[in-house]
């Protein structure tokens, strides 16, 4: 989760140097639109409008070259909803997968159905030339990710230019997404040799990451003990619960487990709790 509130940030505040990397065009403004798509709640990572362009331009970051659903799939959701929000603006979708992999999902860029091809960009880090990354301050966190031959004197550019950065709040953020994206592909040591420590603790995205990992936490202690109180529930009413069934119980929320602690009172089979699962999920 981390990594992701480290890329959500940059795309945030530095959404000029992502076009300008991307797109290889400078906008002369962007707006940051709403990355939650409309129907059910889906957060795109960065969802960025350039002008005077008017074009969207849509972001989403991974480590892992598997995500459920498929990316292919992810991106198709993703333009549709775009589509409907902002039906008159062109749109660029790029994938960005930030560790190195030979799986062979980090080189898809489409999506192909019997009636459908969606299409979208797949960048891997890895393969990149580091000197536009190297060129901004927006972009430097990933430039430790880039093509290189020497990682270590790569990453010495980037300490280099992290301290060459003179607002210290900036320079604070900025060390911090270093530090947690070179964690990446870097030993620990190594990082902490050529970045300073205390400007990450520092730093409002260190912070903030740190707080949103107690709230998960909190909300997953809250979560398991629900889910334990349910299948203890389930198990009285109609026996021995199936793997699969169980399967389906541990990815409900918080509140559809208790809106099941009480439909449950009416299971009188195994069949019951099929059909529940069926209609909320």
């Amino acid at each position: 989760m981390s990594i992701d509130n480290v890329c959500r940030y940059l795309s945030e505040q530095y959404p000029e140097s992502f076009a300008t990397w991307l797109l290889d065009k400078t906008p002369a403004d962007v707006k940051d639109l709403k990355t939650e798509l409309s129907v059910e709640p889906v957060r795109a990572d960065c969802i960025i409008l350039l002008l005077p362009q008017q074009e969207i331009l849509h972001l989403e970051f991974q480590v892992a070259p598997a995500s459920v659903p498929p990316m292919p799939i992810r991106m198709l959701d993703y333009y549709a909803r775009l589509r409907r929000q902002y039906n008159f603006y062109p749109i660029e979708q790029v994938i960005i997968y930030l560790k190195q992999t030979t799986s062979e999902a980090v080189f898809i860029e489409q999506f192909t159905d019997t009636n459908t091809v969606h299409r979208f960009r797949a960048i891997r880090i890895w393969e990149q030339d580091p000197a536009p990354l190297l060129a901004s301050v927006g972009l430097l966190p990933l430039a430790v990710l880039a093509r290189t031959d020497f990682p270590e004197l790569l990453l010495e550019q980037v300490a280099a230019r992290v301290d060459m950065i003179e607002e210290p709040s900036q320079q604070r953020n900025i060390s911090a997404c270093t530090h947690l994206l070179a964690g990446l592909k870097y030993d620990n040591n190594l990082i902490s040799s050529l970045l300073r420590e205390e400007l990450m603790q520092e730093s409002v995205v260190y912070q903030r990451i740190i707080r949103q990992g107690i709230e998960q936490g909190i909300e997953q202690g809250r979560k398991q003990e629900a889910l334990s109180v349910v299948v203890r529930l389930l198990t009285r009413r109609i026996g021995i619960i199936a793997p699969q069934l169980l399967t389906q119980l541990e990815v409900l929320s918080v509140t559809q487990l208790e809106e099941l602690s009480e439909a449950l009172l009416d299971f009188s089979t195994a069949a019951d709790l099929a059909g529940w699962l069926h209609n909320h999920q």
